[in-house]
């Protein structure tokens, strides 16, 4: 049997090595070699949406497999067309680009603001300006736009023309942007950054000011997008229209598929030869982000996601009332995180290691966040069930303080 000794000789060990190895999903649950099971409030990391072996979703997946797998953009094939169409009538752009995961969603659109800024205003209006704590992805252009240093260091030097500002801090935004701003990229939840939502006149300032300097707004919902929050994507809680925005993540529901949706200004200036992706929009992705995207775009599924959120936040508060753990706990929908009190700072791993030792699968988000990111599908009784568990956690890590 292969074994997690089989994993150290074979694997790059950028990811350290993992607690054990998952042989079979179903649902909300997990299930490993010897049997052991897990209640995730992973997901994945905010990418099982529809949880595990979703019936109508392996059903798409091995219908399509039956038809054709890849073709290359020289060819059009009918999923992508349909699933393009799908996203632009839910939202606000006109026009889609596919890809393979959230960086390169998020490297397509600094393309295509630069590209944009470059035709209508010259070689001078190239600057984006991102926010601390941000996650952009892993890519260099990404890591560059992402507001961690720590995911920097060692990889430079990175490309220039990137300026990070705080987040949530309305001054510095109307003080920094300029004439040479071509965009301006922001998560709706900062989810690497500690699960902080953006502050609801912080997005319309950024908006306001893009509208002033002519610079296009990006809104990175790779994390919180396709129903995490409680609407589709998080940026419809407001009155703020994106010019670009990224998903990836729940647009596959487990299927590595990303996309960057835009409106006609950007992407007018994308011609033949100035962007692509090998296996963008292949049959298989694109058939399987479609059936995922009619599932989770229903006012029940979405109605879920609000009364799970808000019984595991009610939850959560509950237990630190009785453990005194977290200073605050936030977040939006099923996207939460507990912020550990300065007394624990440092310790999110801990929290992660000891819920799985209680079957139950959790994140950190940074290393003072414990973050919850649980299948849209979670029912009444499982966030019950989780909650049992975390407070047994919870309890044991008291013990060992």
């Amino acid at each position: 049997m292969t074994d997690l000794s089989d994993y150290q000789q074979v694997l790059t060990p950028n990811y350290g090595v993992p607690p054990t190895i998952i042989v079979k999903g179903q649902g909300c649950n997990l299930f490993g070699q010897n049997g052991e099971s897990y209640l995730d409030l992973a997901g994945g990391i905010a990418v099982s949406a529809l949880g595990h072996c979703h019936p109508e979703v392996i059903k798409t997946l091995t219908d399509q497999a039956n038809k054709v797998w890849h073709l290359s953009n020289v060819l059009a094939n009918e999923p992508a067309i349909h699933l393009a169409k799908a996203l632009v009538h839910a939202t606000f752009a006109d026009r889609v680009f596919f890809c393979n995961s959230g960086a390169e969603a998020n490297e397509a659109a600094i393309k295509a603001a630069r590209k944009a800024a470059f035709n209508i205003f010259g070689p001078d209006k190239s600057e984006i300006i991102a926010f601390n704590d941000a996650f952009h992805g892993r890519t260099i252009a990404t890591i560059t736009a992402g507001g961690q240093p720590k995911y920097r260091t060692g990889f430079g030097p990175m490309p220039a023309g990137f300026k990070h500002l705080p987040f949530n801090n309305c001054k510095a935004i109307e003080a920094q942007i300029s004439e040479k701003t071509c965009a301006v990229m922001v998560e709706p939840v900062q989810g690497e950054g500690g699960v902080r939502p953006i502050c609801s006149t912080f997005l319309e300032k950024i908006r306001t000011a893009c509208n002033q300097v002519g610079a296009a707004l990006i809104v990175d919902e790779v994390q919180t997008g396709m129903g995490r929050t409680g609407k589709l994507f998080a940026y419809q809680h407001s009155g703020v229209t994106p010019d670009i925005l990224t998903s990836a993540k729940s647009l596959g529901c487990g299927f590595p598929i990303g996309a960057m949706l835009c409106k006609e200004w950007i992407s007018e200036h994308l011609v033949p030869g100035t962007h692509g992706s090998t296996y963008g929009g292949n049959p298989l992705g694109t058939a399987v982000a479609g059936k995922a995207l009619e599932i989770i775009n229903q006012p029940e599924l979405l109605n879920n996601v609000i009364s799970r959120g808000k019984q595991l936040m009610q939850g959560l508060n509950e237990l630190n009332k009785r453990h005194k753990l977290f200073k605050t706990i936030r977040g939006q929908g099923l996207l939460i995180g507990a912020v550990l009190k300065e007394d624990y700072a440092g310790r999110s791993s801990e929290l992660v290691t000891l819920t799985m030792q209680e079957g139950l699968m959790t994140l950190g988000a940074g290393p003072d966040v414990h973050r919850f990111a649980p299948p849209l599908i979670i029912s009444e009784s499982e966030v019950k069930d989780a909650l049992t568990r975390l407070d047994r956690a919870y309890s044991h890590f008291k013990k060992q303080t």
